[in-house]
């Protein structure tokens, strides 16, 4: 039995992954920002227990029956170190050891956005393109890049990491030291923060509760909510640009908590880049097929 681990910068998800690469069963946690945590590093594994735990519970099998174990996780992968988690503020952690040296099975560990690039490319809206992008938008922006069909891979295991384009001179600080990266405008952490301001929401408001609210929009917030979504769009459009220019992709994929707001992101966001020039052929603009589980499965793809 395959368990997948997504560990993102506020939220760790658990599932029992099929040798179909099908999610049997899911547990999640939210990292809220008012809980008192000491030592982040313990707390992610002390919650990786627990919701193992509960979710062999939930199909009624012990662990002992875990024959590998797959995470997902933000920042740069060397020799199974995960390095640079800029969104919890974590430089470097031996999470594979650590769960490696408890269960007794083999643990791997990919980037985040690699790990659902993966899965799209394999079985999801990238398969039928050799040229690609997959972009994760959830707390930060990761990517991967497909080239005549393969994932480019690096020596230093680094790249691809469009989240960290400079697309403001002198903007907003981000947590990797420079000022202006793209994630910081259009993120997913960087939209709701914007709506949480925009309407005085509580900061620890949920995504669902979020979502709801835009698409039962109060009357006299209408034009604010929309000139905000408009602004964010055009943050978005300022990086796809930029990697359609310099890649020629032939399609982008949308990953990353992005795809639940369709109706209110997605639909805007094609209508906009439909208004857009360039070079050659305008790709595909689509959304991830496996939505937001994508991280957990590709995590265990060979």
């Amino acid at each position: 039995m395959q368990i997948g681990i997504d560990l993102g910068g506020s939220h760790i998800a658990v599932a029992v992954i099929s040798k179909r690469n099908l999610v049997v069963a899911k547990r999640e946690k939210n990292i809220e920002s008012s809980e008192n945590i000491f030592d982040i590093k313990q707390y992610i594994v002390d919650n990786i227990k627990k919701l193992i735990t509960q979710v062999l519970k939930d199909i009624g099998a012990p662990s002992c029956v875990i024959s590998k174990i797959g995470i997902s996780a933000p920042g740069k992968i060397k020799n199974n170190i995960i390095y640079d988690m800029y969104n919890l503020g974590i430089k470097e952690f031996s999470l594979v050891q650590i769960l490696s040296e408890h269960y007794g099975v083999e643990v791997v560990v990919r980037n985040d956005a690699k790990c659902a690039a993966l899965v799209e490319k394999k079985i999801g809206n990238l398969k039928d393109y050799d040229d690609c992008v997959f972009l994760c938008l959830g707390t930060g922006i990761g990517g991967a890049t497909f080239i005549n069909g393969r994932m480019l891979e690096y020596t230093k295991e680094w790249g691809s990491e469009y989240g960290h384009m400079i697309i403001q001179k002198n903007g907003i600080e981000c947590k990797c030291g420079n000022k202006g990266c793209f994630e910081k405008y259009a993120s997913m952490k960087a939209f709701k923060s914007g709506i949480i301001n925009l309407l005085n929401l509580d900061s620890n408001i949920s995504s669902e509760d979020i979502l709801e609210i835009l698409l039962n929009r109060v009357n006299e917030k209408d034009r604010e909510i929309s000139k905000y979504i408009d602004e964010y769009i055009e943050n978005l459009i300022i990086g796809i640009s930029n990697i359609i220019n310099i890649l020629g992709p032939e399609a982008i994929c949308i990953g990353g908590s992005f795809v639940y707001y369709e109706k209110i992101l997605y639909t805007k966001l094609l209508e906009k880049m439909n208004l857009k020039n360039y070079n050659g052929v305008k790709p595909r603009i689509l959304l991830a097929k496996t939505q937001n589980d994508a991280g957990m499965i590709g995590a265990l793809i060979n």
